[in-house]
């Protein structure tokens, strides 16, 4: 559904509902806490996804789901038939599989959720986060979606520093050391 962009501050879009309280450059009365709740990670090979997930972030598996989907999710994921929350420290991820046919990667160009950052302490837990990547990579036991090695760790005019890495379904993480973020972490 396209929404109208307002160009009065003071009347909200007509026939939208819900947009009564919305004002361009306010923050909303509902603030978010700072912190994701988890990334849903769709994939045709699950064990494999959950062992990755498992040697390369340390997670242990919190739940599974194999029945009682609501219609909602049945409605958004057709054929929906197993779900399973892995975790470590406060990041989890939802990886689930569908029966729904054969899984294709979507063209590189085509629009969609194009990564997840997660920043580490320092630059060294950077550098060893990237060695741990490529450590699975090249250990023979994953065959990955998108056969691209980590990027370079890149440093920006701020001092950033990160790198890109795809898991084993084509989904790519950015690691980044932000200075002055001492915080991370603690």
């Amino acid at each position: 559904m396209l929404i109208p962009t307002q160009t009065n501050n003071d009347a909200p879009p007509s026939g939208v509902p819900g947009t009564a309280a919305v004002r361009p450059g306010h923050a909303p009365s509902f603030p978010l806490t700072g912190f994701i709740n988890h990334v849903g990670v769709q994939t045709a090979d699950l064990a494999t996804a959950i062992t990755w997930y498992q040697d390369f972030f340390g997670c242990v598996t919190s739940w599974r789901m194999t029945g009682g989907f609501s219609a909602l999710s049945h409605r958004r994921l057709p054929g929906l038939s197993e779900l399973v929350e892995v975790a470590v420290a406060d990041v989890r991820f939802h990886l689930f599989t569908r029966n729904s046919g054969p899984q294709r990667l979507p063209a590189a160009d085509a629009d969609q959720f194009q990564h997840v950052c997660l920043t580490v302490p320092s630059p060294e837990d950077l550098r060893s986060w990237r060695a741990h990547w490529f450590a699975l990579y090249e250990s023979g036991r994953y065959r990955f979606a998108r056969p691209e090695p980590a990027s370079e760790i890149d440093t920006d005019a701020d001092g950033m520093q990160s790198f890109y890495a795809y898991d084993v379904n084509g989904l790519e993480f950015e690691f980044a050391y932000l200075p002055g973020a001492a915080d991370v972490g603690a």
